[in-house]
C-alpha cells in the first residue's frame, strides 16, 4: 500500500470530535464486485461523509476487506466484514448480507471461489445470447470492466454502454439482460438454509437485503425459520412506510436490524447517497452483542 491516507478536506470534522452516537453504513460495494471505487477511494469518501463504521458487502468477494480495514484504521473508521450472497426462494432471487464473519474462513473462501467461477460462466452465456441477437459484445470487454471483481450483469451493462450499444446504463437491463430479457441468464444460487449455515459456520450473521415491496409474509416466515438473523430496514428503496413495516417484523420475531446506502458509485449514479442512508451505532453494537455476549 503505497498510497498516503488523506486526512480529508480542509474543514472536515476530525473523527475524534464526531458525535459519540456515530453513524454506520452497512451496505457498500467496491471494484472487487460491481462498485466503481477501490477500497481506498471508498474509505476516503466514507471519511468525508463523517461515518464511523463501514461494511463492504461485495458480491461473492471478500478481497477488499484486508485493505479497507487498514485504510480505515488510519482515519478512525471501523470496517466490519461484509458480503452479499444470492439465494433462491422458490423462483425468487433473494440477496443475503453477511456480517462479522471470519473473512479468512476456508470453507467460505472455497465457496466464493466456486461462485465466482459460476458467475464467469453466466457472463459467457449472456454474451453468447447477445451475439445471437446481433449485439456483437465481446467477453473481453466485460472482463475488462470487472477487473479484479466478481463479474456480474453491471459489468455487462457498462461494457454495452461503453461499446455504444445502448444509450444509458439502465437500458441494458430494460432491453437485454434484465429478468425476462432476451439475454437474461439465471445465476447459480444457494438455498437459504445452506447460505445461513455457511455464514454461521464462519462466525457471522445473515440479514435479508433490501426486501422492498415484493416480499410476502409467507416468504419472510420461511426465511426466518431457515435461520435468518435480521433484516436490512434502512435502504434507498425503502420509504418510511416500508421501514416501519420491516422494523415491526424485526421486533415481532426478535431479529436484528441493519441498513445502508447500497453504494456502488459510477454509472449507477448513486455517488450522492453515501452518508444519506445510515444506522446509528447502537444498531451495530446490538449486532455485535448478539454474537459476542
Amino acid at each position: 500500500m503505497s498510497q498516503k491516507v488523506e486526512s480529508g478536506n480542509e474543514g472536515d470534522v476530525p473523527q475524534s470530535s464526531l458525535s459519540s452516537a456515530g453513524r454506520a453504513d452497512l451496505h457498500t460495494h467496491t471494484t472487487h464486485s460491481d462498485g466503481a471505487h477501490s477500497p481506498y477511494d471508498l474509505i476516503q469518501r466514507v471519511h468525508r461523509a463523517r461515518l464511523e463504521v463501514l461494511s463492504i458487502t461485495d458480491h461473492d468477494n471478500v478481497g477488499a476487506l484486508d485493505e479497507a480495514i487498514e485504510w480505515g484504521k488510519g482515519l478512525g473508521i471501523e470496517v466490519i466484514s461484509g458480503l452479499e450472497l444470492s439465494v433462491s426462494l422458490g423462483e425468487k432471487d433473494v440477496h443475503v448480507l453477511a456480517y462479522f464473519f471470519d473473512h479468512r474462513n476456508q470453507d467460505l473462501l472455497d465457496y466464493l471461489t466456486f461462485f465466482r467461477r459460476e458467475r464467469l460462466k453466466r457472463a459467457e452465456r449472456i454474451v453468447q445470447k447477445l451475439n445471437k441477437i446481433n449485439v456483437p459484445l465481446k467477453l473481453e470487454a466485460v472482463l475488462e470492466q470487472a477487473g479484479v471483481g466478481s463479474v456480474g450483469r453491471p459489468h455487462i451493462a457498462n461494457a454495452l454502454l461503453d461499446g455504444g450499444y445502448i444509450a444509458t446504463y439502465h437500458e441494458a437491463f430494460e432491453r437485454f439482460i434484465g429478468t425476462g430479457g432476451p439475454a437474461f441468464e439465471k445465476k447459480y444460487q444457494l438455498n437459504p438454509v445452506d447460505a445461513f449455515r455457511l455464514v454461521t459456520n464462519a462466525g457471522g450473521l445473515s440479514f435479508l437485503a433490501h426486501p422492498g415491496k415484493h416480499m410476502t409474509e409467507l416468504e419472510l416466515s420461511q426465511l426466518i425459520k431457515s435461520g435468518l438473523d435480521g433484516i436490512e430496514v434502512v435502504h434507498p428503496a425503502h420509504d418510511d412506510k416500508l421501514k416501519a413495516y420491516y422494523r415491526g417484523v424485526v421486533n415481532q420475531y426478535f431479529l436484528l436490524e441493519s441498513g445502508g446506502s447500497d453504494f456502488h458509485g459510477g454509472k449507477k449514479n448513486d455517488d450522492h447517497t453515501l452518508g444519506m442512508f445510515t444506522v446509528p451505532m447502537h444498531v451495530v453494537e446490538t449486532m455485535r452483542s448478539r454474537l459476542f455476549s
